[in-house]
């Protein structure tokens, strides 16, 4: 699982990295980081896709977004035992008897 979760982080780590430090042109003397090659790159995919290269991130993010929800679905079915213990341990402790009857709630009515 460890490593599943490194091959997913790895490149969604990668990609933002590149964009930002691209899309702020903060290149460190790189030409892989130069707003020259950032726009390059989404002008070719955009021809690519067929579509204006300002419609891509918003897509990718998403897509990014959708695939971590499987992601996350998938680690919360394969620890779905522990996960139901800790809820209702977390449960029990909000509402213990105790506290339900302790003598500042009872009434003293007659």
């Amino acid at each position: 699982m460890k490593w599943f979760l490194i091959f997913w982080a790895g490149p969604i780590v990668f990609l933002g990295g590149w964009y930002w430090l691209s899309y702020y042109d903060i290149n460190f003397g790189f030409l892989m980081l130069t707003r020259q090659v950032h726009d390059l790159t989404f002008q070719i995919y955009g021809e690519a896709l067929g579509m204006p290269p300002e419609a891509i991130p918003p897509l990718v993010a998403r897509a990014i977004a959708v695939d971590s929800l499987v992601v996350f679905a998938i680690l919360g079915f394969r620890r779905r035992k522990p996960i139901m213990a800790w809820w209702q341990a977390r449960q029990a402790l909000n509402s213990s008897p105790s506290d339900l009857a302790s003598k500042e709630s009872l009434s003293s009515a007659p």
